[in-house]
């Protein structure tokens, strides 16, 4: 006896949401303690990269003010300082769009400002901010640029306050690279985020994908199936049983209909989305209902189809309701397309808070090397996201079986 296959899961239904009782009316928000400033709205639509010149524009001007008030102390003269603070200044403008660049020529003019004009009390928020933007916007391993431009720039920055006072520059070397390290983590952070969104993205697309699969091969692939199993007999009859083989075309006629609703249904959701699957325009779903005509179908093909469904099973939540009818539809599909046999015996029935639907045929049975296959599968996952459990293999008497129980909430 080969093994049987299980596949179990829990399924977790969350709580509706609280409604307002009946017979109250709404009552308004208290309105805010003032309207909201339009000026708000005008200042989002500012492009990034206007804030950044602007950025550069008031360090610019700070800067140069403070080199002018010092113009006596300074080595290099005012024409250059004011170059200097310039290309301090200036590269904040680009600290998006270039941000290892900029830092690295705004820390390089720093350098060559402390060391050869006067070191200004301004230029190092300037680097500051250079050295976050670093951390934030470049990639990964430009980032990591900063920290060690920044200890040259410091080193150049504090190379005679140094000497008489090391905790002064270490203590600012420490809070420039905690800033780096803000701009760096924020970025890392915003990555996984991101990450984390198109993986679930992709696992949305593919869990969609299945879903479409699974109801093109139950719906299309059964009736196709029927359609062989019927001209294969048609084929046979042709020339001993006129009548019979026009019954069986007339029945491959109906069953080509009925694979065209089926198909043009899922192509309706395809076109509507996942949500309009039962929208208005689109053909519902079968279910436990629809499993006469599912076994009359069968009929045209020679099978023997013996239906015992529990009244009760037919008051059950439209999830269930539509999968106990797939299943169904699986089961029979692969009787018609692999057992052989003459009948089969389908009992659909509610106890306990389960539904169990039980499908056997009298056919060969499970044959060598047996591995379930796409539509046995696709059973399994549908049981599987509603919290039930599927087992197939060998029946009792022979032929093959195939069980599965499902919760009902």
């Amino acid at each position: 006896m080969r093994p049987h296959h299980r596949a179990a899961a829990t399924a977790l239904t969350p709580e509706p949401p609280m409604s307002p009782p009946p017979h109250t009316r709404a009552v308004p928000a208290d309105p805010p303690p003032w309207p909201p400033l339009p000026v708000f709205p005008v200042l989002r639509a500012v492009p990034a990269e206007w804030w950044d010149a602007a950025l550069a524009g008031v360090f610019l001007l700070v800067m140069a003010v403070e080199r002018i008030g010092a113009a006596g102390d300074l080595h290099g003269g005012l024409p250059v300082a004011l170059v200097l603070s310039a290309a301090v200044a200036a590269p904040l403008a680009v600290r998006r769009t270039r941000p290892l660049a900029g830092y690295l020529v705004g820390a390089a003019a720093l350098s060559a400002e402390a060391l050869f004009v006067l070191p200004s009390p301004v230029s190092p928020y300037a680097d500051l901010v250079g050295l976050y933007s670093l951390g934030l916007y470049a990639p990964r391993r430009r980032a990591w640029v900063g920290p060690f431009a920044a200890l040259l720039g410091m080193a150049a920055y504090f190379a005679d306050l140094g000497r008489a006072y090391p905790v002064i520059p270490t203590g600012v070397l420490f809070l420039w690279l905690l800033g780096w390290a803000f701009g760096y983590g924020t970025a890392r952070r915003g990555e996984q985020r991101e990450a984390a969104r198109l993986l679930l993205h992709r696992e949305v697309v593919a869990e969609e994908r299945a879903r479409l699969a699974r109801e093109l091969h139950d719906s299309v692939g059964h009736t196709l199936n029927v359609v062989l199993v019927q001209a294969g007999a048609a084929r046979r009859l042709l020339d001993r049983e006129p009548e019979r083989t026009r019954e069986l075309l007339s029945g491959m006629e109906h069953t080509g209909r009925e694979a065209l609703d089926d198909l043009d249904r899922v192509l309706g959701l395809l076109r509507r989305g996942a949500g309009d699957w039962d929208a208005d325009g689109a053909a519902p779903q079968p279910g436990v209902a629809d499993l006469e005509r599912l076994a009359e179908r069968l009929g045209r093909t020679g099978l023997k189809v013996r239906l015992r469904i529990d009244p009760a099973a037919r008051r059950v939540p439209r999830s269930l309701d539509v999968s106990a009818y797939r299943i169904v539809q699986e089961a029979l599909t692969n009787t018609v397309k692999h057992a052989g046999a003459r009948s089969v015996g389908v009992t659909v029935r509610r106890t306990a808070g389960r539904l169990a639907v039980e499908v056997c045929d009298d056919g060969r049975g499970v044959p060598a090397g047996y591995a379930p296959g796409r539509g046995l599968l696709g059973v399994a996952e549908r049981v599987s996201v509603l919290g039930g459990r599927v087992e197939h293999g060998p029946g009792e008497p022979g032929g093959f079986r195939l069980r599965a129980e499902l919760p009902v909430p």
